[in-house]
């Protein structure tokens, strides 16, 4: 079996004012998904107000919905962004605290979110989506960039966005929701934007619920738990009787879960559920996704589409393929049959209408899985050449046995390292030997 474009990926990603390796000027602020970084260092109140500016004047100078996170720095952002919107002749319609899929979904002409996603408390950032709720393309993004120093003619104004919350919640609950009577779900708000939403919507489906980090007060946004940090979760879940548990991120785009004996049930093990129980004949996925994954679709007879790591590649790639069904390891889950984007509630409630009344672990288990060995070299944002040379070697030398990734993250100053294979010993090995390349490359640079 062999996956295509599983060596090196998401070179798009790299923030750079040069050159990319096809010729095409890099986008120095927007990575993988949006404007984000360390408030008070790459991000400032004054980045912020003239993304906010460039985003409006490139969308013609319309309404903008504003949402945000439960970052401390949030509301000065918030207040900055609108600063950019008025000074570009926009109208800034603020909703507050409202989780990123939300806004997408509510997006007039055009849709902001401060917010760094699962991100540390100390990171922030600006999401776009245009007026149909899209995320945008990298080609978007740079004319964005290239207005950032440009001026306003002033004239805008600044509204209050009416219930919100309140619309979003229906449409969730008309579209994805079932009855959920007789099932107990532990939630982990991971203290962020669904902390007074999530847990209501799967009491009012008639599930019994417990939520946890369900308190935000600024800095404890993905703190120790949420989809970055299961450990809160599979704890809770484990001793306390619980059919699963449910994990969002601070901005509510992504969700993954927990099984009754608080073991995790990943994104590639999520889509399948939903894939199978949905009769989708095409899904698609990003280069990091299980090569079980691939495997249990091929199976099925149900195509495959694999794109760069990134929810909006996916997205793109969805709509090019008039696929519904798409979403990462990492708890992206996208169904686009009643939506735009990837929503992490409802992906939660689309898994649980799938599961038809059997375990989280029966369903899940319906999917191979290789073993996987991860590793971040941190303080690198390109990959070397050499080795590009050896992870290509290794992948031709695999075979479709395993494999390797090397990628430098769309989010942070890292390097990604991935390697599969039907052993966890040699998915071990061929992580640290590629791993110990890159450390090396680096320190000889």
């Amino acid at each position: 079996m062999s996956v295509e474009g599983v060596q090196v990926a998401d070179r798009r990603a790299v923030k750079s004012d040069v050159l990319d390796s096809g010729g095409r000027r890099s986008r120095r602020w927007f990575g993988t998904d949006g404007v984000r970084g360390i408030v008070g260092e790459s991000i400032t109140e004054e980045l912020v107000e003239r993304v906010g500016r460039a985003a409006t004047l490139w969308s013609g100078r319309g309404r903008v919905l504003v949402g945000r996170d439960t970052r401390a720095s949030g509301p000065a952002l918030e207040a900055a962004l609108a600063r950019g919107i008025v000074d570009a002749g926009g109208t800034a319609v603020l909703a507050g605290v409202l989780p990123t899929p939300a806004v997408a979904l509510l997006s007039q002409d055009l849709g902001l979110v401060v917010s760094a996603s699962h991100n540390p408390p100390e990171y922030n950032g600006v999401k776009v989506f245009d007026r149909e709720g899209h995320k945008l393309t990298d080609a978007d993004e740079l004319e964005i960039e290239a207005l950032l120093d440009a001026t306003g003619s002033g004239g805008g104004s600044i509204e209050e966005a009416v219930d919100a919350t309140g619309g979003y919640v229906e449409h969730v609950v008309e579209h994805f929701g079932s009855d959920l009577s007789g099932l107990r779900i532990a939630v982990d708000c991971a203290n962020g934007a669904y902390s007074a939403i999530a847990p209501g919507v799967f009491e009012r489906l008639g599930a019994e619920v417990t939520a946890l980090a369900n308190a935000p007060d600024g800095s404890n946004i993905n703190a120790g738990c949420g989809a970055t940090d299961l450990g809160m979760l599979r704890s809770a879940v484990g001793v306390g009787g619980y059919d699963l548990g449910i994990a969002f991120d601070g901005d509510g785009d992504r969700m993954l879960a927990v099984d009754g004996a608080g073991e995790v049930v990943d994104g590639d093990q999520i889509l399948a559920i939903c894939a199978l129980a949905l009769g989708v004949e095409l899904v698609v996925v990003t280069t990091m996704t299980n090569m079980g994954f691939h495997r249990l679709m091929a199976d099925r007879g149900i195509r495959v589409v694999t794109t760069d790591v990134g929810d909006r590649y996916v997205l793109e790639a969805l709509r090019a393929e008039g696929g519904m069904l798409g979403g990462e390891q990492s708890g992206h889950v996208i169904v686009l049959d009643g939506h735009v984007t990837g929503d992490g509630l409802a992906a939660a409630l689309t898994l649980c209408r799938s599961l038809a009344g059997r375990p989280l672990a029966e369903a899940a288990a319906v999917m191979p899985r290789y073993a996987q060995a991860k590793e971040n070299i941190v303080g690198s944002t390109t990959v070397p050449p050499l080795v590009i040379a050896e992870v290509e070697r290794l992948n031709r030398q695999l075979d479709g046995s395993g494999r390797v990734l090397v990628r430098p993250s769309g989010t942070e100053p890292l390097i990604r390292v991935l390697a599969e294979a039907e052993a966890a010993e040699e998915a071990a090995e061929l992580c640290a030997s590629i791993a110990e390349l890159v450390r090396r490359e680096a320190r000889e640079r």
